[in-house]
């Protein structure tokens, strides 16, 4: 927000220095981002005056100028046309330095030189070789006002400090100076003096000239307009083009710069129809149809649709609401009759269109965060007076209103002592009912110790008790409540057990050489059903499709991990990520789901001591040590999968905890590799942490004495099915009912020779120990009869003879 200090002063009175102003400013909490001097480096350019014009004898192009500032005669060799005999304009005499400008970047240095034969003395300049303006077809042509031998930057007021003020989004009411003069007799302890709202009218009412209906009032809460006939399209006086462009806003036409102004002054944004081109003479608030379009402003031919709300005359739209007007009533100096609109539109509908048309005004970067609904008529008010006076206009009688539910100023209870216990301060209940009267804010009553205040409309930041007493923070002075320590006595608190599972899942696969990965928790929708068919949750304003729903599975982020490095010639890669999951429910919120998922592609080991690829087993290893380390092992058992489309049917296993489904690991898939263009085999896993962590209550580790007594191997070979999962032959061994069975492995499994086609040798391997005394063969004679009947029952399988 940028405005000049003397606008600011015609609404509060002050008399500290624009540095100290400044500084004030920003340690209440609206930060100054600079002060600049507009007429710095132009000094030394006076008001001069042409008494004679000659042509040039050497170039056609040229002409002679005498030109006096008061006391002294210059000779100006000058190429502009524009000027006349009696002309004041800028002269920049011999020796002057002009700062950088559009028409010189780098600065200039005027110096007495010969053109084609004839002395020139100077320059007379144009707007932007001033750096002041965009004009450069002629010199600058001054006023009759201004006192020839005068310095140029007192003659049109840029001896004028510029002050930019850093506006956060919850504070709207601050991008206006009238917004900004609230905050400066709020810091300074002064009234603010409020613009005439007043308005002269005359002739016929504006009822029977022009008629508004509003078919979308959570769009449109509040619309209102006047008409104002007979006006003329001129430029606009100095002192509005200063304001204007000190804000850098250019100067277009009187009526254009007078709703410029408003927005500026009051924060409102107005729109100014021609109203001889507006259609049935009637406006027309309404949603877009599918299929519309409008030229706007810019001359873009944008499409629109029903999300967009869109200002009409009787047939088609004539504006974007909120962002941007049509190019079909664009005011022109052909305009005559004005119809001013000025309005409230809700914030988010314009702050969607906004961003969906990709168009930025000053209007939509009001509107989006919010205008006083019921400062929108002020605004009117004052606009159209200003028409009537600087463009000769004559504004009907009365204005339109349509506001059908009126936006009520809010009651907040503030608590004096809460006050104090936030801020740590003793402030007395006059204090603070001082500061916030200050800011405009009514004090309704006061009973034991508590205020009921009325939060003008104005201040949509403030709804909560918490934010009031943020602004007695802020003009108390941050810098006068002392530091002082929170008396709460501080205890440790222990991590949760879901914490300490996720810390010992890192720590293991750390240790195997794993990194961990922090990947976002939205997806694109199309990649996020590669790998899991359950439909996403959408997030309703997304910032691109890429993030547009939030994930139901952890591994297509993985996958993108890996495929990024291995664009990157990153050959060896092994990483995991532990995060959420959000699987959609029919009512509420979706349920969230911790989980663990990773990948890993290329050696096993480091190219100098091994050349073996990581592969399945390699992974399935890991994840045995995880799960024994949990003391779920026992629980944890791999069983072949077929659902997991993008698995290797022949090279994944789903991991199963007792009776349930928990996870699955395996590779990926060669068609899925060629689809998302991963040159590499890669293995992946996931599985549900919850589930792991409700399985065994791992913190109760329990020790063991050395044994006194010596082991007993059994070596079993046994003939079964080939399709029987290894993993199920040791489950239905560990099912035995035998206090003696130590361990359970399988060391070799062999097909073809002398073993039938369609089966499979397998050969396990079992260590029998008995705590209090060494086993005789009839003891495990007997554990061996008991597996092999068991398995027989469960599997089908046989002792191998041979």
């Amino acid at each position: 927000m940028k405005f000049t200090l003397s606008w600011l002063k015609e609404y509060v009175e002050f008399n500290i220095s624009p540095r100290e102003l400044a500084e004030r400013v920003t340690m209440s909490g609206l930060e100054v981002e600079s002060l600049e001097y507009r007429g710095e480096g132009l000094e030394a350019v006076i008001v001069a005056q042409i008494l004679d014009i000659k042509p040039h004898p050497n170039a056609s192009k040229l002409v002679l100028c005498d030109v006096t500032d008061g006391t002294k005669l210059y000779k100006i060799v000058c190429g502009a046309k524009n000027m006349k005999t009696g002309d004041k304009v800028a002269l920049s005499p011999s020796g002057t330095k002009l700062p950088p400008s559009a028409k010189f970047p780098e600065g200039i240095l005027i110096k007495s030189t010969k053109i084609r034969g004839e002395v020139s003395e100077g320059m007379l300049c144009a707007d932007n070789e001033l750096g002041i303006g965009e004009e450069g077809d002629g010199i600058m042509i001054l006023p009759d006002s201004a006192k020839v031998g005068s310095r140029l930057i007192d003659a049109l007021g840029l001896n004028e400090v510029i002050i930019e003020i850093g506006i956060t989004p919850n504070r709207p009411d601050c991008l206006s100076v009238v917004g900004v003069a609230r905050e400066v007799a709020a810091i300074l302890g002064t009234e603010v003096k409020y613009p005439d709202y007043g308005v002269m009218e005359e002739g016929e009412y504006i009822g029977n000239l022009a008629a508004v209906e509003v078919h979308d009032s959570d769009g449109c809460p509040r619309y209102s307009c006047r008409l104002i006939k007979d006006v003329k399209i001129t430029t606009s006086p100095d002192w509005l083009k200063t304001k204007v462009e000190a804000s850098h806003i250019r100067s277009i036409n009187n009526i254009v710069d007078i709703t410029n102004f408003i927005l500026l002054e009051l924060g409102q944004p107005l729109h100014a129809f021609d109203y001889d081109l507006i259609g049935g003479r009637k406006i027309v608030v309404r949603p877009a149809k599918e299929r519309e379009a409008i030229r706007t402003l810019d001359g873009v031919e944008r499409p629109l649709t029903k999300e967009d709300l869109v200002i009409c005359d009787a047939e088609t739209p004539i504006a974007i609401a909120g962002v941007m007007g049509g190019g079909n009533t664009e005011v022109s100096e052909s305009t005559r009759n004005i119809l001013l609109e000025s309005a409230y539109f809700n914030p988010v509908r314009v702050r969607r269109t906004s961003k969906r048309t990709n168009l930025r005004s000053e209007s939509s970067y009001r509107f989006e965060r919010g205008v006083d609904p019921n400062g929108v008529v002020k605004a009117l008010d004052r606009a159209s007076e200003l028409i009537r006076e600087l463009a000769g206009g004559k504004v009907a009688r009365g204005k339109i209103d349509v506001y059908p539910s009126p936006i009520q100023p809010k009651e907040v209870n503030l608590s004096i002592k809460r006050v104090n216990s936030i801020l740590g301060t003793a402030l007395e209940p006059q204090k603070i009912k001082q500061i916030i009267e200050g800011l405009g804010i009514e004090t309704l009553k006061v009973t034991d110790g508590e205020m009921t205040l009325c939060i003008p409309t104005y201040r949509v930041d403030l709804t909560r008790d918490v934010d009031l007493i943020e602004e007695v923070a802020r003009h108390y002075g941050y810098n006068n409540i002392s530091t002082t320590l929170p008396v709460i006595p501080m205890m440790p608190d222990g991590l949760k057990r879901e914490k300490i599972l996720e810390n010992k899942a890192k720590e293991i696969l750390v240790s195997f050489g794993f990194l961990e990965v922090i990947n976002y928790s939205f997806e694109e929708p199309e990649f996020l059903s590669l790998f899991d068919e359950t439909a996403p949750l959408r997030i309703l304003n997304p910032l691109t499709n890429e993030g547009s729903a939030m994930k139901t599975n952890l591994i297509s982020g993985i996958i993108k991990n890996v495929a990024l490095n291995l664009n990157r010639q990153a050959q060896d890669i092994r990483i995991f990520e532990i995060g959420k999951v959000y699987i959609p429910r029919e009512n509420g919120l979706p349920k969230e789901i911790r989980k663990i998922a990773g990948a890993a592609t290329g050696g096993r080991q480091p190219e100098l001591w091994d050349k073996e690829e990581f592969d399945f087993f390699d992974l399935k290893g890991v994840l045995e040590r995880v799960f024994e380390a949990f003391f779920v092992s026992h629980k944890v058992g791999f069983e072949e999968v077929s659902q997991v489309r993008f698995l290797h049917p022949g090279k994944s296993a789903k991991i199963m905890i007792g009776n349930e489904e928990a996870g699955y690991l395996g590779e990926l898939h060669p068609d899925f590799r060629d689809k998302l263009e991963i040159s590499k085999r890669v293995y992946l896993f996931e599985f549900d942490l919850e589930k792991l962590s409700a399985s065994e209550n791992y913190t109760k580790k329990k020790f063991t004495p050395l044994p006194k007594f010596p082991s007993v191997i059994r070596d079993i070979a046994l003939i079964v099915d080939e399709d029987v999962p290894v993993g199920k032959i040791l489950k239905e061994i560990r099912k035995i009912e035998s206090e003696l069975i130590e361990e359970v492995s399988v060391f070799d499994v062999f097909k073809g020779g002398s073993v039938e086609k369609g089966k499979k040798s397998v050969a396990v391997s079992m260590i029998l120990r008995a705590e209090d005394r060494t086993l005789t063969d009839l003891e495990v004679d007997e554990v061996q009869k008991n597996g092999l009947n068991r398995l027989q029952l469960a599997i089908g399988a046989e002792l191998r003879k041979t």
